[in-house]
């Protein structure tokens, strides 16, 4: 997410500032990622597929149970390994894939990195090993089980078919069967959602983007339109005035239907709307199509951003859900190192609970962080479902916010995206069969 938001906005990142910063910060987690596998094969039987963990309702140290500094923590943390993951493999080469194009200036690490990808993709299409790497596995099924692997599939393959030009994966990415097995194509609401379980709604936006600016054309043409369509439908749901999603009193939209964390979802789904807006007005085209109405892009525009500035602060609560944002923000973040002062004291497992269950606020602020948020939004530390910041949460609300930002001008950067992609000469369709009386 990150690197696709530097792909389309180099300069807006540069204009502020924060183009060395988001690209240290996306090298930070592809070097960690290449070394979770042996990135110098071109086969793989295995994946370092996570550090730690926890069970739960476990008496024992653990990532749950323990609340310490992490260069305190001394418990066992035992490396999980996945011998078979397609949802896992195909997402890591989907991100370094398009970090590949991110750090095209140094050819030697986008090689690097490219290759890597490749070697992921390989191994989450073989076919005997199709299991979800956290099937049955205790410290990560419960909290983060993968409900599919096509939806990685079709990101995936259309990330590296942006950095290498193969036609093969974009063959793939366009695939009628992969389609179907992903459902992209189901009119679910649930699908029109990204996040980190659920890749189709950014994939086929991603793919829609390679029909408005390369026009590909046959053979590749019927299932790209298929994709646009979607995608149209996509940010069709996103408004308010089609009651697919329920909105709150105050005007977020509940994409995971009042669950809790739900500004995750908020943050990717006005990314995503805000990108289709730039790629429509690129063309010169004022709106789109849902059902019999012609919107206007301003009201897509609108939406994203009414919903970031909900996040910042326009709400019920009159309260930004950005650590150090604002007058009022959370401080009581579920964050272990936010929350214990600084100090020579090593606390022990059991000893970090009281500043865990202190109604103090945290001595450290995690200036950025992004918490779960509301309904109902309490600033508890013991509540994670509404204090807890994520990774995942925090990329798309990058990218969302350099979207929408003035900053360097508005606009996209059309062509970067597509250095490593030759000119595409559509083929002539098939003759149509012999007439027969």
């Amino acid at each position: 997410m990150l690197s696709w938001s530097v792909i389309e906005y180099e300069h807006k990142y540069r204009a502020i500032g924060e183009y060395d910063h988001i690209k240290d910060l996306i090298k930070w987690g592809t070097d960690y990622l290449l070394r979770t596998f042996n990135s110098t094969a071109t086969k793989i039987d295995k994946i370092y597929s996570q550090v730690g963990g926890a069970l739960n309702n476990s008496r024992t140290p653990d990532d749950h149970y323990c609340w310490q500094r992490p260069e305190d923590m001394n418990y066992e943390r035992p490396v999980q390994t996945a011998t078979s993951g397609p949802d896992l493999a195909g997402e890591m080469a989907a991100a370094l894939a398009a970090a590949s194009i991110v750090f095209r200036d140094n050819t030697q690490y986008s090689r690097k990195l490219v290759k890597g990808a490749e070697t992921l993709f390989a191994f989450a299409r073989d076919l005997g090993k199709r299991t979800s790497c956290c099937r049955g596995n205790p410290h990560t099924e419960p909290f983060y089980n993968s409900t599919n692997y096509f939806d990685e599939f079709m990101w995936g393959s259309a990330w590296l078919y942006y950095a290498t030009g193969n036609k093969t994966y974009f063959s793939l990415a366009t695939y009628p069967g992969l389609s179907k097995k992903s459902k992209a194509n189901f009119m679910i609401p649930d699908l029109r959602v990204l996040s980190w379980d659920n890749k189709l709604p950014a994939a086929m936006l991603l793919l829609t983007r390679i029909r408005i600016f390369f026009s590909p054309g046959y053979p590749f043409e019927g299932m790209l339109s298929s994709y646009h369509n979607i995608t149209c439908v996509t940010m069709c749901s996103y408004l308010q005035r089609f009651h697919v999603f329920n909105f709150t009193n105050g005007g977020l939209i509940q994409l995971n239907h009042g669950r809790g964390q739900p500004l995750q979802y908020v943050a990717n789904a006005a990314f995503l709307a805000s990108l289709f807006v730039d790629y429509l007005n690129a063309t010169g085209v004022p709106g789109w199509n849902c059902g019999p109405y012609f919107l206007s892009l301003d009201d897509l525009r609108s939406f994203a951003t009414s919903q970031m500035n909900y996040i910042l602060g326009e709400n019920p609560l009159k309260m930004s859900y950005i650590v150090g944002y604002g007058n009022k923000f959370p401080r009581h973040v579920h964050h272990r190192g936010a929350s214990i002062p600084t100090g020579k004291t090593k606390y022990s497992c059991t000893e970090g609970w009281k500043f865990r269950d202190t109604k103090n606020p945290n001595p450290h602020n995690i200036i950025g962080a992004m918490v779960g948020g509301p309904d109902k939004f309490e600033d508890s530390r013991t509540n994670f479902s509404y204090t807890e910041p994520t990774l995942a949460g925090n990329a798309g609300l990058v990218a969302a916010l350099v979207s929408l930002t003035g900053s360097g001008g508005y606009g996209f950067d059309k062509n970067i995206i597509f250095s490593a992609v030759p000119p595409e000469y559509p083929l002539s369709p098939p003759p149509p069969p012999p007439w027969r009386p």
